[in-house]
């Protein structure tokens, strides 16, 4: 699925069964909400927390996912096309950045 194709899915999804885009503000709230989720997982998982009983199960590509679907109701909310947004984000980074990674004695 390309990064158009899934923005597409979201809307029809959102039309068939959603009913309706929550407005941007509380979207921006679920984001912050499942990006929190997935940092959860990420301080058990590969942290230095541990997991209660009841997050055993949790699924870190499951919550990933829900971080997907919400920024993508954000762009198609704000008319965003995030494969053009991303290209430019990539030219901005490899501009901007060409020599600063391999630059970085941290990274050596």
């Amino acid at each position: 699925m390309t990064i158009q194709e899934a923005q597409e899915a979201v809307d029809q999804w959102i039309k068939r069964i959603g009913v309706r885009y929550f407005n941007e503000l509380t979207n921006t709230a679920m984001l912050m909400e499942e990006v929190g989720e997935v940092a959860r997982i990420m301080a058990r998982q590969y942290g230095e927390q541990s997991f209660k009983r009841k997050d055993k199960d949790v699924d870190l590509a499951d919550e990933m996912a829900d971080v997907l679907f919400v920024l993508i109701c954000l762009a198609n909310q704000t008319g965003i096309d995030l494969t053009k947004a991303l290209e430019k984000n990539l030219e901005k980074k490899s501009i901007r950045d060409a020599d600063r990674h391999k630059n970085n004695d941290k990274l050596k």
